[in-house]
């Protein structure tokens, strides 16, 4: 088991404890606490974004893509890419990325018994390592479609280390018919989104900022949206993760929210 210092929380095992698991520390379940008190509903939010998850990954899987990359995983819960991607497609290959060792040890745990499933320790803004490493070159072939999952994740990754620059620098390297699967943290109040991010740098996390939906949107860059509308009667456009292709909700790309997870799914058409 790695060293671990349960004093400071992680990303991935707050937000372990905001979906109500098991896999974290009395300093996480603190922050978690913190974040519901500074933004009621947030509990909600980190549920409805794995439903988005799941959506996302079917709605992937059923258009024939059979390869997943999810970077920033986190820690396992329930429906994960891997679950839902192969009940579409058996055969799906998943790898899970993320510098969190505890995830590791975690994840090959339960991941003993699936074999076209594996999980790293990389530090996804290192592109190069991630799609060299030996167990990614033995589940992705390249020259096949690939879906990058993104969800909840850019908004740990700090300005400096140009977040959506890392996304095209993956897609470079994809083939067309990729897709990304994304979901952001969004406001479009100033000052909550800096008292947010406050937060999460005192509590020492490793942590980039809530963005503007603008900012969130520049994802997209290259990338073919589509319609979030169950029936695809809607323009495609990023919406509030819980309204994207769920039944009959209808789409909403604004919320009266002060926080929100601005999502999408988009394809590489060349």
């Amino acid at each position: 088991m790695p060293q671990l210092d349960m004093s400071v929380p992680t990303v991935a095992r707050t937000y372990d404890a905001l979906l109500g698991g098991k896999d974290n520390f009395q300093a996480d379940r603190e922050a978690a606490a913190a974040f519901e008190e500074l933004s009621p509903g947030i509990v909600r939010l980190s549920k409805d974004n794995r439903g988005f998850l799941s959506r996302g990954v079917r709605y992937v899987a059923e258009q024939g893509v059979r390869q997943f990359i999810d970077l920033g995983s986190g820690l396992p819960t329930v429906e994960n890419t891997h679950q839902v991607a192969q009940r579409a497609t058996p055969d799906a290959a998943v790898v899970y990325v993320d510098i969190d060792p505890i995830v590791l040890a975690h994840g090959r745990a339960i991941l003993v018994d699936s074999p076209q499933t594996t999980v790293i320790t990389a530090d996804l803004r290192d592109v190069d390592q991630v799609l060299s490493e030996p167990d990614t070159r033995r589940l992705i072939d390249f020259a096949e479609p690939v879906c990058i999952m993104l969800v909840s994740l850019l908004h740990c990754i700090r300005d400096e280390d140009d977040p959506f620059g890392l996304v095209r620098r993956y897609f470079e390297r994809l083939p067309a018919g990729s897709a990304l699967v994304y979901s952001h943290l969004c406001s479009d109040d100033e000052d909550f989104a800096r008292t947010f991010t406050k937060k999460c740098h005192d509590f020492g996390m490793d942590w980039g900022r809530v963005r503007s939906p603008e900012e969130c949107s520049e994802v997209f860059d290259g990338l073919e949206l589509v319609s979030p509308a169950s029936d695809g009667s809607m323009p495609p456009i990023p919406v509030d993760c819980p309204t994207w292709r769920n039944g009959d909700v209808q789409p909403v790309p604004l919320p009266d929210k002060k926080l929100w997870e601005h999502s999408g799914v988009a394809f590489k058409r060349s």
